[in-house]
């Protein structure tokens, strides 16, 4: 089954692909569809909110099944913040390196450090009926970065049980045990139902 991801990043079209090869969802850009993507304000309080907004004016405007995800950083000292503001914990623009910084500013000589990943999938069909799943990777956040690798918080973000952090994983370990790879396999097994839908 075709299915439009709620993104213009090529990127995450890739990573997400990996993550459905074989498994009956076929991913494709809007603009490779020549669909444009709708501008969505992420209003929702939770993951599971901002997914669905973005699945569903996809699906709606295309007339086609749409994936979207919402993902992010939780920090348990700190309330389950940045949350939501994941991506703009730092400012509306700010790049990932100012994030880190904020964040490891924000928890300058807290001893809890426990965090976790967060991901929630949403396909939505174009009458606005849903399939939702999520995925976790609980870890820690780590005193300063290390590694080159991934993105956004995963320089930060300790795995205690593998004795590093996410950016010193390699690409092909991060895909195994990503809380993106865990939602995605969530959502594979829910395929089945999508004839109820």
């Amino acid at each position: 089954m075709q299915a439009l991801l709620a993104t213009g990043n090529r990127g995450k079209l890739a990573e997400l692909r990996v993550l459905f090869a074989g498994g009956g969802l076929d991913l494709v850009l809007p603009e490779d569809a020549g669909v444009p993507l709708p501008v969505v304000d992420e209003t929702g309080t939770s993951f599971l909110e901002n997914a669905l907004l973005k699945a569903r004016a996809l699906a709606a405007a295309a007339g086609k099944w749409a994936l979207a995800d919402d993902s992010g950083l939780e920090v348990d000292a700190l309330g389950g913040a940045p949350g939501v503001r994941s991506a703009r914990y730092a400012g509306p623009a700010a790049a990932d390196a100012a994030n880190v910084a904020r964040l490891l500013e924000a928890l300058r000589g807290v001893t809890d450090r426990r965090a976790r990943f967060r991901c929630v999938l949403a396909l939505a069909n174009p009458d606005g009926s849903t399939l939702t799943a999520s995925g976790v990777l609980e870890g820690e956040i780590a005193q300063a970065p290390s590694g080159t690798g991934g993105f956004g918080y995963d320089s930060v973000f300790r795995l205690p049980d593998r004795g590093c952090t996410v950016a010193e994983l390699t690409f092909e370990e991060k895909q195994r045990i990503s809380h993106r790879a865990r939602a995605a396999a969530a959502l594979l097994e829910l395929l089945p139902r999508i004839s109820e839908l």
